[in-house]
């Protein structure tokens, strides 16, 4: 443990970054050229005085899952989160099975204020996602595993994670759903925990999962048109576009309008109504 180098760490990794690269909008008097303590303290969930203690390298030892919040709030890459852990002390994650979000997909994302859009891993777990996305589709960051992941709640609860689709496209995502975990099970091979047990929770559980396991259908899911249900606003015709990391555990998930449709006019109109006047199930 290197409590003041960790300090040392955080605060040049501060200095290099500016407010519109974190998606906040820089005040007219600024005495730094990085982010503020306050403003790192906001992003990562921490209070000034605890992220100020931190920095100073005082006796504050940061538990697992604030590293991984100051990793993201940093824009850290996996090898500088991985040394922030290392400096705190703390064993350092296993790579594609923690939350820490690509920068480079962070970077899109924030700039993606127009659509709905997520990134998400490769077990179906959605890592961070814009207002949009949750209005859309509801609150998914944070869930416990598995049932953070898609997959387990299309075919474990499905009353939870099929609503927001119509009937009439259930099995042809189902088909999906499977034959992209089916990647991912190549990628982290047959001894990764999350994989198996998600993979036996769902087997369990729906025959129809059982079924599409055994066919060994392999796909990475790219494109796609899905039409989505909002509760307050109706049918969404949407395109579904993905964009995937170099090691193909995260993807970015942005949603465009498919022309001929009126998805831009209900987009538009979501982007008024917000999260706050929408329950969604789930």
């Amino acid at each position: 443990m290197d409590l003041s180098g960790l300090g040392t760490f955080l605060r040049t990794r501060r200095d290099r970054l500016t407010p519109a690269a974190v998606g906040l909008v820089p005040g007219p008097r600024r005495r730094v050229p990085g982010l503020r303590r306050d403003e790192v303290a906001v992003l990562a969930g921490a209070s000034v005085e605890y992220y100020t203690e931190l920095e100073q390298g005082s006796k504050a030892q940061p538990s697992e899952q604030m590293l991984a919040a100051l990793a993201r709030a940093l824009r850290l890459s996996v090898d500088e989160r991985d040394h922030l852990f290392r400096l705190a002390g703390r064993p350092v994650p296993a790579r594609g099975d923690d939350a820490h979000v690509d920068p480079a997909m962070l970077a899109l994302l924030d700039r993606l204020d127009d659509t709905a859009a997520a990134v998400v891993n490769d077990l179906g777990e959605a890592l961070v996602t814009n207002r949009l996305a949750v209005a859309l589709m509801g609150e998914k960051v944070g869930m416990v595993w598995p049932r953070s992941s898609q997959i387990y709640r299309w075919f474990v609860t499905p009353e939870v994670g099929r609503w927001m689709h119509p009937e009439h496209q259930h099995a042809r995502l189902s088909e999906s759903l499977v034959a992209d975990l089916r990647v991912a099970a190549g990628r982290r091979g047959p001894d990764d925990p999350r994989l198996a047990r998600l993979v036996a929770d769902c087997a369990e559980a729906s025959a129809e999962f059982r079924d599409l396991w055994e066919a060994h259908e392999v796909r990475l899911r790219r494109a796609d048109a899905k039409v989505f249900v909002h509760p307050s606003i109706g049918e969404f015709d949407l395109l579904c576009h993905s964009l995937h990391t170099d090691d193909g555990y995260q993807r970015l998930l942005w949603f465009s309008p498919r022309e001929g449709t009126d998805a831009a006019e209900k987009m538009a109109l979501l982007a008024v109504v917000g999260v706050e006047d929408v329950v969604t199930p789930g």
